[in-house]
């Protein structure tokens, strides 16, 4: 059984690593789904009704793409203790020059999409309000985790950037609440549409919130045990 001094200890390679592959393997789906679209506005394949908007408004779908596949792939070590600790040179410069940016980029575009992007009518009012809401929450995440580590609060840090990062890959486990019933039971209505959706990004949210409650614990043990 692991003690308080183990789940702390930077040497845990073999539990970290499967992490970061599942992770990565979450965003797999969306992002063979980015490189198609962006693949077919290169190529200028025929507009249809599905992929008009981004054919005709091609830069922010091709912004978010981009921004996703880096803060998914690049993100997916961060949170990686051994990692961290060993290279934490890598860890500040890849958070400061690609993760914050692309981050922002997400949410942004996100946020700027669903604002002007002629969308299918079942994405237009209740799945609209939501990503507006995960949009700003992920900005809100970020600029606070940017905030923290300026203040050398690196809990915090690491607890926001955790959030936004969870956030950000909703898409992922969207493939998951939203898959299985498209093949089953066909379209979903508007209020399916809406649950399925919104699944994805609650069940990232508490699976991060568990993290982060797990971490503080942790954190507080020995000072506890010491005490």
């Amino acid at each position: 059984m692991d003690t308080p001094h183990d789940l702390l200890r930077p040497d845990r390679p073999r539990r970290e690593w499967p992490i970061a592959a599942g992770l990565l393997l979450l965003a797999l789906v969306p992002s063979i789904a980015g490189a198609f679209r962006i693949g077919e506005i290169a190529s200028g394949a025929t507009e249809t009704a599905a992929n008009a908007r981004f054919m005709q408004m091609p830069l922010p779908v091709l912004l978010h793409i981009t921004g996703a596949l880096v803060y998914s792939t690049v993100g997916a070590f961060q949170f990686l203790p051994r990692l961290r600790r060993r290279r934490n040179g890598w860890h500040r410069s890849a958070g400061r020059y690609l993760l914050v940016p692309a981050g922002l980029v997400v949410a942004g575009t996100g946020l700027w999409m669903t604002a002007f992007y002629d969308t299918p009518a079942i994405d237009d009012r209740a799945v609209a309000f939501s990503r507006y809401v995960i949009g700003a929450a992920m900005l809100a995440c970020i600029l606070l985790g940017v905030a923290a580590v300026r203040r050398r609060d690196h809990f915090a840090h690491g607890s926001w950037m955790m959030r936004a990062y969870a956030l950000a890959m909703g898409a992922g486990t969207q493939v998951l609440t939203s898959g299985p019933p498209l093949l089953l039971f066909g379209e979903p209505s508007e209020l399916a549409r809406l649950l399925q959706m919104d699944a994805g990004w609650i069940i990232n949210a508490l699976v991060a919130e568990l993290i982060i409650a797990r971490r503080r614990a942790a954190s507080r043990r020995p000072a506890t045990m010491a005490a």
